[in-house]
């Protein structure tokens, strides 16, 4: 399978929780960080999601926020990913930015250039890659 998502990250899945129509699939990377996806049970059931099963998260980079100085609890946000900008290509309108988390995996979004520049990112600054779990989604 080809796709057009920059983000492809490998891990096992840590915890499975069904509610009424959605449930939340929480995925260990490889590196040890963990990622929470919101998304329907049906999608749970077909998928074949179980706690220890080899998975995917999947994300869009213009579905990644980067912050620097949030902290859990501060944002709604389900995923803050800490790492460190690892490469900065500005574009006319836009900036992709590659945060390399701790783990070791990249993670990329794009944003304004006008953000990138207010937040005065340079390559080795300390930020977070912010997802909505709603935003997260799972393959196998």
């Amino acid at each position: 399978m080809k796709i057009s998502a920059r983000n492809v990250l490998y891990g096992k899945i840590f915890r499975v929780v069904k509610g009424a129509v959605n449930g939340e699939v929480e995925l260990a990377l490889q590196g040890g960080e963990k990622v929470v996806s919101t998304i329907t049970n049906v999608s749970i059931d077909s998928l074949g999601l179980k706690e220890g099963a080899v998975a995917f998260a999947i994300v869009k980079a213009s579905e990644v926020m980067i912050g620097k100085g949030v902290k859990s609890g501060t944002i709604s946000a389900r995923n803050l990913l800490d790492g460190v900008v690892a490469k900065l290509d500005d574009g006319a309108v836009s900036s992709e930015v590659s945060v390399r988390l701790a783990g070791g995996a990249e993670i990329v979004a794009s944003i304004t250039k006008t953000s990138a520049h207010a937040l005065g990112l340079k390559e080795g600054d300390n930020v977070s890659a912010i997802i909505k779990a709603s935003n997260i989604m799972i393959g196998v």
